[in-house]
């Protein structure tokens, strides 16, 4: 010790300088706890800081991603149908009727509630306002019961459309039940509607298509050829503006074409797949698919399983399509 001090004075006398302790300080560090507040700890020789990410450890966070729904639901308990085009000739129409729409159609009609026929009125509703009565010409479908949407062949593109859900009443009436919104089918070919605006003049097109395979105003031989291409284009008529031809037009056609319904009925509780892949069922345990049927063969197994998981039942219908 005596030593230790006789160096300590003769380091005070040489470097004037005050001597730092080696000791090591002790230091607050800040660290979160599980809550994600920050607390302080002391820690000897250094400083640390530690932060806790608890976004997704965070108690309530959990609670609403378990609250997220899983599953489209099969039913929204609403009065509603709706219109979408497929393709120029074919419109795809979907709905749903509550039981409490069904239950007073059943009290107001009676006995002619079951005798009526479910229709689908189609109306050509083309540059009009429709008010329900001023169509230019409709059509009916008449659907089955198990049905909740169809697939509709107008046979007009370019046009409008829109559905009505009703009743077809013994007596001829018919009871619109839902009507659906108006869309209108593109067309099935080249627009008629031409904008002069792109237009471009004989001699431009002529020069462009001559640049096109090197033979510009710059070469002698370029001028030449470009004088037999003017001759050879336009001395036959060939023009770059659009020219239409009028065609008269036949009303002669035929249109066939197919689909396929697969419906069926089981325990309310059962799971049913059809090709593999699970479908809701009815409360009463019917179902219904429609499918779009190609040409070839078509096989579809149809598997239920009993809510106990200790019996099934599997039926596959095939089924062939040859269009000649």
């Amino acid at each position: 010790m005596r030593i230790l001090n006789k160096v300590k004075d003769k380091l005070k006398k040489i470097i004037p300088i005050k001597l730092v302790s080696l000791k090591p300080k002790k230091k607050k560090s800040f660290i979160a706890d599980p809550a994600g507040v920050f607390i302080t700890k002391d820690i000897p020789g250094f400083q640390e800081t530690i932060a806790v990410n608890t976004k997704f450890s965070h108690p309530e966070n959990t609670r609403a991603r378990s609250a997220m729904p899983q599953d489209i639901p099969s039913f929204y308990d609403q009065d509603k149908i709706i219109l979408q085009v497929r393709d120029p000739r074919w419109l795809h129409a979907y709905w749903e009727l509550r039981n409490q729409t069904i239950e007073s159609l059943k009290s107001k009609l009676g006995d002619d509630f079951y005798r009526a026929k479910k229709i689908l009125r189609v109306y050509d509703v083309t540059n009009i306002i429709f008010n329900g009565f001023n169509a230019n010409s409709f059509f009916d479908i008449q659907y089955n019961d198990f049905a909740n949407s169809w697939y509709i062949d107008t046979a007009g593109p370019g046009r409008s459309w829109c559905v009505d859900l009703g009743l077809m009443l013994t007596d001829g009436r018919f009871i619109t039940i839902l009507r659906s919104n108006v869309v209108a089918t593109p067309l099935d070919g080249p627009s008629w509607v031409t904008d002069e605006e792109w237009m471009i003049p004989d001699d431009v097109f002529a020069r462009l298509y001559g640049m096109g395979f090197g033979l510009g105003r710059s070469s002698l031989v370029g001028r030449g050829w470009q004088e037999r291409i003017k001759q050879g284009l336009f001395s036959s008529g060939i023009s770059s503006s659009p020219v239409r031809k009028e065609v008269k037009e036949r009303s002669f056609w035929m249109k066939v074409d197919c689909e396929l319904i697969v419906y069926g009925a089981t325990q309310p509780d059962a799971k049913v797949t059809v090709q593999g892949m699970p479908i809701n069922l009815r409360p009463d345990g019917t179902f219904t698919l429609r499918y779009y049927l190609p040409d070839g063969k078509q096989i579809i197994p149809v598997k239920a399983t009993s809510a106990d998981k200790l019996e099934e039942r599997v039926i596959t219908p095939i089924v062939m399509r040859e269009t000649k």
